[in-house]
């Protein structure tokens, strides 16, 4: 009996394939941030300070900002047809920041995803005394870091006046805190996944974001209107976690596709036994003569 070199090789691929899916999953994660502590437990000058997710809600498309270009602006403007991400920023902050903005960007420059193309990005200062001019030297900075064509048209850098700039932030449930002492704000570090209607999926928190993470928020925040098969694959071999804003492997859906896996490879195996057998083989050359 004669087993063909595809069979023995494809045999493991499915399985490895799923191996190391669930590798992944137990070493993912360079994004650790988890969910702000309740008011009554931070210090005095941080009362105000934190992250609450409003997962599920819509982020109002009445909201008007300048962007960078000096043009005026809605928050809707930017929903409709691609997920979008959110942060807040303010562009003369000494270093929080310019580190998530560094963080975001070299995370999306792993990204098979252009900016434009398939998703857009929306940094938005809060702090009202921000210029367009301002808005439009720091999203210069980051596109040189970039480097990809077309990004400038979905990477928008915004200001606006404080109650603009308070609808966006409850919206979004970023909480921050001016200190007059300082003249700088308090404040944490988050980015948010909107679907195309302006709903809030997802929070990442931090200064780092995790490539894949990214990706399949993205994925999801699309309705999968974006991605590959591949892609799905992982989305149902992944959950995503909101209290530690991260996504962490599904042992119970992995294990059902390793089974289905082996049953198909299985399958295939014994497929090509049969037609491989030396009776099989015979009668064939018997019928030939």
């Amino acid at each position: 009996m004669r087993i063909s070199k595809w069979t023995l090789n494809s045999v493991p691929v499915l399985l490895l394939g799923l191996c190391l899916v669930a590798a992944s999953a137990a070493g993912q994660g360079t994004n650790q941030g988890i969910m702000s502590p309740p008011a009554t437990l931070r210090p005095p000058g941080l009362k105000n300070v934190g992250i609450k997710q409003n997962l599920n809600q819509i982020v109002p498309g009445n909201i008007e900002f300048t962007d960078d270009l000096g043009r005026k602006v809605h928050l809707g403007d930017y929903f409709g047809s691609k997920p979008l991400i959110m942060n807040f920023v303010y562009y003369s902050c000494p270093m929080l920041c310019g580190e998530e903005l560094s963080g975001l960007e070299s995370a999306l420059r792993v990204l098979k995803f252009d900016i434009g193309k398939e998703f857009d990005v929306v940094t938005i200062s809060f702090d009202p005394r921000d210029t367009p001019e301002a808005a439009a030297k720091k999203k210069g900075e980051f596109l040189r870091r970039y480097k990809r064509p077309g990004a400038e048209q979905g990477w928008h850098f915004l200001v606006g006046q404080p109650e603009a700039i308070k609808a966006a932030t409850d919206a979004a449930g970023f909480q921050y805190q001016y200190d007059p002492q300082t003249q700088q704000f308090a404040h944490s570090t988050a980015i948010l996944l909107l679907t195309p209607q302006g709903k809030i999926s997802q929070y990442y928190y931090g200064i780092e974001f995790a490539p894949k993470d990214l990706r399949l928020g993205l994925i999801s925040a699309s309705q999968n209107k974006i991605g590959n098969l591949a892609d799905e694959l992982l989305l149902y071999c992944y959950h995503y976690d909101p209290t530690k804003g991260k996504y962490s492997a599904t042992i119970m859906h992995i294990l059902r596709l390793a089974s289905i896996a082996t049953m198909l490879c299985l399958g295939a195996l014994f497929f090509f036994m049969v037609k491989r057998n030396p009776v099989h083989e015979a009668q064939g050359a018997e019928r030939v003569r």
